[in-house]
């Protein structure tokens, strides 16, 4: 009898003791399940606020402020006479503020057409792992053509200040795939106050794609093109050309630099101007007659506002 009772208890408690360890087991298994499927928020799809030309998806932090200078030189093409193009150079110089972690302001002067601008950028949804499979940002901007009015056939008819207003609108959409690759497409409109409406349309809309891929830490390799839609006939008139030149879409190749925090970007492109309207709908060059620009964009970071837990400190400047 002693035996038998013995053999029962010794069957209960390894009995319990392998429903314990299997309930253990079933809970880490749980737990596991449960932290991979967590959705965390990706970041740094792209290193800078440019991928070249355009905006990225990537805001500034909110309260720095990025000092931006972005330089065109001209067609290399041109040969020795202007030194490969080094002689003729645009330049834009540009203010870039991060108003919240989702919100960037910026304004900009540039000396092609002599034209001021100003743009907004709103993050709309952030890619998650396990979660939502993009990142989605809005990007508006206006600019203003400062050049000087052009003379009109009648002597009657007025020159408006709306009519050196653009206006362009564009819904960027990313998805970092890996720490190496990332892919962005822009659909883009981007419209102007006063065309030849008997031949072309107000908007022009036009469709970009751009990437990145990463070669080591600190070094990338970047592209973006833009194909438009309607208007590639349009076309420009371009200071130190005749009027009347045809344009074409938009290419460009680069690579960034990273350099203790910030980029640094150098590329060829065949657009010389570096507002939407410009280089989306407005590209006087082609890669064909290798008309093609060097360029660099450069870049320096100030927090003006601190974030809480730093605050009390010295000055961020």
């Amino acid at each position: 009898m002693r035996k038998i009772l013995f053999l029962i208890l010794t069957l209960s408690a390894t009995a319990a003791l392998s429903y314990a360890q299997t309930d253990s087991l079933m809970d880490a298994l749980n737990a596991d399940a449960s932290a991979t499927k967590k959705k965390e928020v990706v970041t740094s799809t792209f290193k800078a606020t440019r991928i070249i030309n355009s905006s990225s998806v990537e805001n500034l932090g909110h309260g720095v402020l990025d000092f931006r200078i972005s330089h065109r030189f001209g067609r290399i093409d041109q040969g020795m006479e202007n030194f490969l193009g080094l002689d003729n150079a645009t330049t834009r110089i540009g203010l870039d503020y991060g108003v919240t972690k989702w919100l960037m302001l910026g304004i900009g002067h540039s000396t092609l057409y002599k034209e001021n601008d100003g743009f907004m950028k709103a993050k709309i949804l952030a890619q998650q792992k396990n979660g939502m499979p993009v990142t989605v940002s809005y990007n508006g901007s206006v600019s203003v053509q400062c050049t000087r009015e052009p003379k009109l056939p009648d002597s009657t008819d007025t020159w408006h200040f709306s009519n050196r207003l653009y206006f362009a609108n564009q819904l960027l959409i990313a998805r970092k795939f890996s720490e190496r690759i990332s892919i962005q497409l822009m659909p883009t409109l981007v419209h102007y106050n006063i065309v030849d409406t008997s031949t072309y349309d107000n908007n022009t809309f036009a469709i970009g794609i751009g990437g990145r891929i990463k070669l080591s830490k600190r070094i990338a390799i970047t592209g973006e093109y833009y194909y438009r839609v309607n208007n590639a006939d349009l076309t420009v008139d371009n200071p130190g050309r005749s009027n009347g030149v045809p344009t074409y879409n938009s290419l460009s190749i680069g690579v960034d630099i990273e350099t203790g925090g910030h980029v640094f970007q150098m590329f060829f492109t065949n657009s010389h101007g570096m507002t939407e309207r410009t280089f989306v709908a407005q590209t006087p060059d082609t890669w064909e007659k290798t008309a093609i620009h060097f360029g660099f964009n450069i870049s320096r970071v100030f927090t003006v506002v601190k974030p809480k837990e730093f605050r009390g400190g010295g000055n961020s400047w």
